[in-house]
């Protein structure tokens, strides 16, 4: 398969791509939402032994939902200073340790959407966390020791990604 052509179809607060897909002697015309690349980080805060995560509406499941913090990436930035301002901005927290964890798309079959998670450490909050007003984010910072986080019901896949990725390495 090859896309031939590619057509913005919705330039809004997302992106729609309509692409025509050249299968052997069939075209093909599907559509692909293009929100962008991101990032998102299981936050450790060392000094007081909890994972601090975020609750929020979301769009998607139309719903409150239980994640790790996340945004998407400035045109021009590097991922890693894109994860560590939207930590800060969410949480409050200046990063100390950031590992990554692993580069996903999380809807291959209709999204170019990238993720790249990571593992942060903190210990120091120098802000109020929260998100921006003028991004119209209003997040809860949820604080959870091991034992509860790995009890939630989690249904957010980065957030089960990096959950499992701590399992593993403790």
């Amino acid at each position: 398969m090859q896309i031939i052509e590619r057509t913005r179809v919705f330039n809004g607060h997302y992106k729609v791509n309509q692409l025509i897909v050249q299968d052997g002697d069939a075209q093909l015309k599907r559509e692909q939402f293009a929100p962008g690349k991101a990032v998102a980080a299981l936050v450790y805060d060392t000094a007081q032994q909890v994972y601090v995560l975020t609750r929020q509406f979301r769009i998607g499941p139309e719903a409150e939902i239980l994640e790790i913090a996340a945004g998407m990436i400035d045109q021009g930035e590097a991922p890693e200073t894109a994860v560590r301002r939207e930590i800060h901005e969410e949480l409050g927290y200046e990063v100390d340790k950031l590992e990554e964890i692993v580069c996903i798309w999380p809807s291959p079959g209709t999204s170019s959407e990238e993720i790249t998670v990571y593992y942060a450490e903190v210990s120091r909050k120098t802000g109020a966390g929260g998100g921006l007003a003028e991004e119209n984010e209003h997040i809860e910072m949820v604080e959870l020791r091991w034992e509860v986080l790995v009890a939630e019901p989690l249904r957010d896949a980065k957030t089960v990604i990096a959950v499992q990725w701590v399992q593993v390495r403790r």
